[in-house]
């Protein structure tokens, strides 16, 4: 089944969605990085790492839905 320009659309705005949403978990654990040395902080830094490596799974999921989308349209595989 070939992807239609509007299925392609769709993933690839959903792919830089979720690109920009990588990208704001980086600046969030960042922003943790330069705060006072407490365990709070580090406690918060801590789960700041874990939103930016879920961020990170769910971009590279949604890179690989449209690469393979591409891929069926442009190759038929």
């Amino acid at each position: 089944m070939e992807s239609t320009t509007a299925e392609l659309d769709q993933l690839q705005r959903t792919y830089q969605s979720a690109v920009e949403a990588w990208i704001a978990a980086i600046r969030q654990e960042e922003a943790l990085a330069s705060t006072e040395h407490s365990i709070a902080d580090v406690d918060k830094w801590e789960e700041a790492d874990f939103a930016e490596e879920e961020a990170r799974d769910k971009t590279k999921e949604a890179k690989q839905e449209y690469e393979t989308a591409l891929r069926e349209k442009f190759f038929n595989f």
